[in-house]
């Protein structure tokens, strides 16, 4: 038996053709499922609110790996998104926030390293890391004449103003993804159709609900490829809003709550319901066991300080339905219901089922793991870590000693279990291993232990593209006095 299954090896090593579906010396496949906006209560298995359903994720939970401490990068779509692709702090880089520039081109991303392991690399979904219109520093370093015109009297640019031939190099299917059905609402770019065949990069529209697109884009790639080891980057966009869903999803949560609430559930149930189809298309082609998925969230939910149930219909950046509990905080705050997020690592032929693990983690370590179980070596320009020796428990030690933030006025960095918080000229200290964190601020407890935090914090800092932790507070003092006042 053994010689006959090396002369298949050697038959396949020789005419090029990939191993046995079920050869556990196969590289595994790579899913990297992106929710928008998804609060870290909004998965059923956290069990922090009663009213979500999400069978599916939790279910992948069960079989694999849930974070307590799962952290993103920033409280907002891009820099988190560019920390993730990279497994690099954006602020390395200058990305701090949205609206400043895109990705940089020299940033290399994860499906530009798996290449060399020989990985077939998909996207679908929110992108966000090209050049749009808010972007002034971009604008004035790549399209001078558009700034003297506009921005330098005082008139706002507008989408149409930045050509499609600007943003080119900046789109997925030019940073290392070979397939791409990149969209977020009913416009996408796409060089394959959701019957997995190829087509001549091309402008689709697609009506149907943006979630069940983007699930349904996700089976075609692997429809297509899983005969060979590959990436998949799916940036569902959702819950954020605009809120929007079928009655098919909505039908699921009947009675008395707010209308935002419901549509936020409805969105993240179906969201589950990808989760759900993508594993049986796994299950389908034997290749679940050897397919690594991770779950997480972009940032916590913006709940608009007193998530005000105003009609779906308004436009002004309301509350968008989705729930932090128990974290203090939101979208765009360093405090935990900004930063803590969903966050599910599943990989059954090695991990490893219902693993609760309770140090802290980041968005950073996507990257470093992927290259590691693709067979790379990690370059050591990542600030992530490979997870897995950590949860088969080959090494002993914590993932991260420090994990540090700056965003806006705002800094923090975690040490253990203990975090300092800075808020313009505000300062926390917070034991974030407690039932309800961030109520109770330690800094007068533990002076000395914040100033060493703070001077660590501001180390880092200064090492970045732009150098500096702020002593004002501007856009973010209304949340500040709301939260922690």
């Amino acid at each position: 038996m053994k010689k006959v299954l090396l002369m298949i090896i050697f038959f396949n090593y020789c005419f090029g053709l990939q191993p046995p579906l079920n050869d556990k010396n196969r590289k595994p496949n790579i899913i990297v499922i992106f929710t928008d906006d998804q609060g870290y209560s909004d998965i059923g298995v956290h069990q922090q609110v009663k009213d979500v359903k999400t069978p599916n994720i939790d279910k992948m939970a069960s079989e694999g790996v849930t974070f307590k401490y799962g952290y993103c990068t920033a409280p907002q779509c891009t820099p988190s998104r560019a920390g993730l692709l990279t497994g690099r702090y954006q602020q390395k880089f200058g990305l701090d926030e949205n609206g400043t520039i895109p990705l940089p081109l020299d940033e290399i991303i994860i499906p530009q390293r798996l290449k060399k392991a020989g990985y077939i690399s998909g996207m679908t979904g929110k992108w966000h890391l090209e050049p749009n219109r808010l972007e002034n520093i971009w604008i004035r370093e790549n399209m001078p004449a558009l700034a003297k015109k506009k921005l330098d009297a005082g008139i706002k640019v507008i989408a149409t103003d930045i050509p499609y031939s600007k943003k080119i190099p900046y789109m997925p299917c030019e940073r290392g993804f070979d397939e791409c059905f990149q969209g977020e609402m009913i416009h996408y770019r796409a060089n394959y159709d959701l019957d997995g065949n190829d087509i001549n990069s091309q402008s689709i529209i697609d009506k149907r609900f943006r979630i069940d697109v983007q699930t349904d884009a996700t089976l075609a790639f692997i429809e297509k490829n899983h005969e060979k080891p590959f990436f998949f980057f799916l940036s569902y966009f959702g819950p954020h809003v605009p809120l929007e869903a079928t009655e098919y999803y909505l039908r699921r949560f009947e009675g008395e709550m707010p209308e935002r609430r419901r549509y936020a559930l409805a969105i993240i149930s179906a969201i589950d319901d990808g989760v759900g189809d993508i594993r049986k298309k796994l299950v389908q082609h034997n290749i679940l066991d050897n397919t690594i998925i991770f779950f997480v969230s972009d940032n916590g939910a913006p709940l608009k300080m007193n998530k005000k149930d105003l009609p779906i219909s308004y436009k002004l950046g309301a509350w968008d339905g989705s729930l932090n509990d128990p974290l203090v905080g939101e979208k765009g705050m360093l405090s935990e219901g900004g930063i803590r997020v969903p966050f599910i690592l599943s990989w059954p032929e090695k991990i490893n089922k219902g693993v609760k693990y309770n140090y802290p983690v980041s968005t950073l370590d996507i990257a470093a793991t992927t290259i590691s179980a693709a067979g790379l070596k990690i370059p050591k320009i990542l600030d992530g870590v490979d997870l897995i020796p950590f949860l088969t428990e080959k090494n002993k030690g914590i993932p991260h000693q420090y994990l540090y933030w700056r965003f806006w006025d705002q800094a923090a960095i975690l040490n253990g279990k203990f975090k300092f918080l800075k808020a313009g000229e505000r300062e926390f200290l917070f034991d974030i291993s407690s039932p309800l964190p961030e109520r109770k601020n330690l800094i007068t407890q533990k002076p000395k232990y914040a100033k060493k935090l703070s001077k660590e914090l501001v180390k880092w800092s200064e090492g970045n593209a732009k150098p500096g932790i702020s002593n004002k507070l501007d856009r973010e003092s209304d949340w500040f006095d709301f939260y922690f006042n």
